[in-house]
């Protein structure tokens, strides 16, 4: 961080404010403190019968592997509502949210996954602006080694797990393992 974005000025140090526990950017002007938290990736795995919903990803990180649909967590917005955004933004499609079933740590990028699972409405899906291809796959079909994320995998294996149990259980994980 160059300029502080309260007063503008070029003043911005990394020290420990008082009554905090860790170094945060400080500006020497004004005293704003500048926290940094980590992003929120909310995301859904549509299902359809005995199929589930992927994305090919037209846009990097990762461009041309498979993906469950997910994104940034916008300002004002719902978990909720970030993860059906998603699946419309990648896959044009809607779903109705069943359960949440993964909470999945990236903490070396400061990111944070929520990933449910829910019924693709009507079975309908296209292609959004952020894929290249969208598919319906079974379990045996799902294009494993062409996997953009770990994040994805670990939705992918829980639910197969979940659906097997005939259980709707929140998973918890990490990359790398904790």
């Amino acid at each position: 961080m160059n300029f502080c974005s309260n007063c503008g000025s070029n003043t911005i140090g990394l020290i420990v404010p008082q009554g905090d526990n860790r170094e945060r950017y400080v500006c020497g002007n004004c005293g704003i403190i500048h926290y940094q938290n980590p992003n929120i990736v909310a995301g859904c795995l549509p299902v359809w019968e005995d199929k589930v919903l992927l994305c090919r990803r037209a846009i990097e990180p990762r461009l041309g592997f498979w993906n469950v649909p997910s994104g940034y967590l916008e300002n004002g917005e719902s978990v909720e509502d970030g993860a059906k955004r998603e699946v419309w933004e990648e896959a044009a499609a809607k779903v109705e949210l069943d359960y949440l079933i993964t909470l999945y740590n990236l903490p070396k990028i400061n990111q944070i996954y929520l990933q449910f699972v829910g019924e693709l409405v009507g079975g309908a899906f296209g292609v959004g602006e952020e894929s290249s291809e969208c598919a319906l796959f079974t379990e045996k079909a799902i294009p494993w080694e062409e996997m953009a994320f770990t994040s994805s995998t670990f939705t992918l294996r829980r639910y197969f797990e979940n659906r097997r149990l005939g259980k709707k259980i929140l998973h918890r994980g990490a990359y790398p393992d904790l």
